[in-house]
């Protein structure tokens, strides 16, 4: 028995922490991960009057982040698995950090766009590992999906957070705050991270499939260009079709590459795996329409209801209570429920919010059309994200666990990407180019009855693909 651990699982042998601090420190850096994915939106003005930056390269102080995110996620979760779950960590909260530092003291447009990008690249590195650090603390059953929970809870903390954050820190200090912040924070949970993580890697000797890793990352690097791309220029321009086809193009030769490959960065097999396949495909679904409720709220209180930056975060703050709830809530009903019925639960209720939100009108009371949905819309989102979380791992081979969990942060934050980008292209083509509340709340309602429709669609496919029972329930 314990050859056998031994042979797929090397640990360090001196006396391990309480859980409870290690699920800790891996939750703060999945924290500052996804905070910084929504934290920098209502600095974007301070930071285009302090550099100069154009529209466009406003546009990429947002989408540099994000495209190496996604771009590199995969090779980060099977970086952790081949040279050290531990070792990930630090590298990525160290790249992180550093590059946190450089982009608030940016001088240049171009040093800030380089910053963040460097953030994504550390983000990517970073991500896979909490979850995979989470999992491999707590043993599998009830235990394991209440600590998935709390890291599901914080990473959607984190996101809801972003906008109250950086509302508080422009308001109060600089724009060069919600990037600075991130030092200190970074410092203290590495700190921690040395002295207390064990190390633990797959023991099977395989090397890192390159050519894979440049595949994969490419393609979804290019594909992510071309979802950004949508907003400003159309879906059919050709600035839009031509990274978006040459992104599919990659991934389909990183497929056959894949499948013949001796030890192959992403087992094609894993996708037999329903509990993997299946909760993957609805976490891409449920997070393209989940995604922009931050985004298009922000807008909407401000540019229709005419809230200030730091007025908007405090409005979402029930919302962000509200996410925390549900991801709390959802471990205690998976025993008696199951995993697929409390995520087509927590979906079922986002479309009730959404549908809800999609009522909204340029006259719009708080309680009404901003908190009421918007607790609704986030409690599903909270009690979903989790049994999905735990299904998704709970398939996964101890030597495969970074990768799956790469696979769930990608296919979330793929899946946050595309939407968005859909929904903004929506948004846009409703309102027409006019600037007038009345036309901005039109747009707006229109993304949130989508979504209502996308998220009734998860719903559905959730009950009837999910495996009806989870080792992790």
């Amino acid at each position: 028995m314990l050859g056998a651990a031994d042979a797929t699982t090397r640990m360090s042998r001196r006396t391990a922490p309480p859980t409870w601090l290690v699920v800790a420190l891996a939750c703060a850096g999945q924290f500052l991960v996804v905070l910084d994915v929504s934290v920098v939106n209502v600095a974007l003005p301070s930071m285009r009057a302090d550099l100069g930056l154009s529209a466009q390269g406003l546009q990429w102080v947002v989408n540099a982040y994000a495209i190496a995110f996604a771009g590199f996620m995969l090779l980060g979760g099977r970086a952790g698995d081949l040279y050290g779950r531990k070792r990930m960590f630090l590298v990525g909260l160290g790249l992180f950090t550093l590059a946190s530092l450089a982009g608030g003291l940016a001088q240049q447009d171009w040093q800030l766009l380089l910053a963040r990008a460097v953030q994504g690249l550390g983000a990517a590195v970073l991500a896979p590992s909490t979850l995979t650090i989470v999992t491999a603390a707590v043993p599998q059953g009830a235990a394991r999906a209440r600590a998935i929970g709390t890291w599901t809870a914080v990473g959607a903390g984190g996101g809801a957070a972003g906008g109250l954050v950086g509302g508080v820190l422009v308001d109060v200090l600089s724009w060069r705050w919600v990037l600075l912040i991130n030092v200190p924070v970074g410092a203290v949970v590495l700190a921690g991270a040395v002295r207390l993580l064990a190390e633990s890697r797959a023991g099977d000797g395989r090397r890192l499939d390159l050519p894979g890793a440049v595949l994969v990352t490419a393609g979804l690097a290019t594909l992510a260009y071309g979802i950004s791309q949508t907003e400003a220029e159309g879906w059919t321009a050709t600035a839009t079709v031509v990274p978006l086809l040459a992104g599919l193009a990659l991934i389909g030769v990183f497929l056959v590459v894949e499948s013949r490959t001796a030890g192959p960065l992403m087992p094609l097999g894993l996708f037999r795996v329903r509990a993997v396949s299946s909760a993957n495909v609805a976490m891409f679904l449920c997070g393209s329409a989940m995604f922009c409720m931050w985004f298009f709220m922000t807008l909407y209180v401000q540019n229709v209801l005419g809230y200030t930056p730091l007025e908007a975060g405090l409005a979402l703050v029930p919302s962000s209570l509200a996410v925390l709830f549900g991801s709390k809530l959802a471990p205690r009903l998976m025993p008696a429920v199951g995993a697929r019925n409390v995520a087509a639960l927590g979906t079922a209720v986002a479309a009730v919010g959404f549908g809800w939100q999609s009522m909204l009108s340029a006259q719009g009371a708080y309680v009404t059309s901003v908190m009421v949905p918007g607790i609704l819309m986030m409690l599903g989102a909270g009690l979903g994200a989790t049994p999905l979380a735990a299904l998704a791992t709970s398939g996964a081979q101890p030597g495969e666990a970074g990768l799956v969990s790469g696979l769930v942060n990608t296919s979330r934050t793929m899946g946050g990407s595309l939407g968005l980008a859909v929904m903004s292209t929506i948004a846009a083509a409703r309102s027409a180019g006019s600037g007038s509340p009345q036309a901005l709340t039109e747009g707006y309602a229109l993304v949130f009855r989508t979504s209502a429709v996308v998220l009734v669609a998860g719903t559905a496919l959730i009950l009837l693909w999910l495996p009806r029972k989870t080792s992790a329930s």
